[in-house]
């Protein structure tokens, strides 16, 4: 079967992240070219080459972006080569994010809200932008969270120093509404932005959450980074052509 991403020019920003990494991976084995973003450029090509991703390859290109700059963010999407879409997988935040509910304070959520949200808003406005001056097919793909759809379920985090951040469920739940404001305001069936809400990804957490956070799903528990790539490998290409506005959650039954 032919490539579902042949010759798509598709930014994924946050490329050097636990998320972003695999997928540029994924894409280029898609036949997909890509420019890979990251606002550390030696994080980037060293995780990179750790997922056999050839740096040198005429497929990748890697890039410097800051995507909490807005006079970076704009400017690159002013220069850039022809771009069929962009995936932000970046996850921008301060010192303090993770702190328990009452130790938050306003300063740090209203921070965290600016860079994560605020980032996620302008990085989205500017991929309308470039379609609107461009008018070419464009898929945009936003990483939320399946705490953008339920309320947390605090009780796997018993036993833990973790704790869900209020910050994230506000900036994800935020992020679904977003997509669907922006893409009804630009009002044209070539531009889609659509939302993946991943459950929870392992990262070596401490043992009695994964425990507590598989007795809520349907077996699966934690999953591995890379079952979430194909829903966005999906929303990428032209299988997925009408569908804009949308949320695809992948938790295995975790917010039923």
């Amino acid at each position: 079967m032919e490539n579902l991403l042949n010759n798509k020019h598709i930014l994924v920003a946050g490329a050097g992240g636990l998320l972003g990494c695999q997928l540029t991976a994924a894409l280029l084995e898609q036949g997909a070219n890509v420019i890979a973003a990251d606002i550390d450029p030696e994080a980037l090509q060293h995780r990179l080459n750790d997922k056999g991703v050839d740096c040198e390859s005429p497929q990748l290109t890697c890039i410097t972006l800051d995507i909490t700059d807005e006079k970076a963010v704009k400017n690159w999407f002013a220069s850039c080569s022809p771009l069929d879409g962009a995936v932000n997988t970046t996850y921008p935040r301060n010192k303090t994010y993770g702190a328990h509910f009452f130790d938050v304070t306003l300063a740090s959520f209203n921070e965290n809200l600016s860079l994560h949200l605020g980032s996620a808003f302008l990085f989205s406005q500017q991929c309308a932008a470039y379609f609107s001056e461009h008018q070419r097919p464009f898929s945009l793909v936003n990483i939320a969270s399946i705490y953008g759809v339920v309320a947390p379920k605090f009780d796997v985090y018993n036993n833990t120093p973790m704790t869900m951040p209020v910050e994230y469920a506000a900036i994800k739940s935020a992020l679904l509404h977003l997509n669907k404001y922006i893409v009804a305001y630009v009002n044209d069936s070539r531009f889609r932005i659509n939302c993946v809400s991943p459950g929870g990804i392992f990262d070596h957490q401490p043992e009695a959450f994964l425990q507590a956070y598989k007795g809520h799903t349907h077996g699966a528990g934690m999953l591995d980074v890379s079952e979430i790539i194909g829903s966005v490998l999906f929303l990428m290409s032209e299988q997925s052509r009408y569908v804009t506005g949308q949320n695809i959650v992948v938790d295995d039954g975790f917010s039923l």
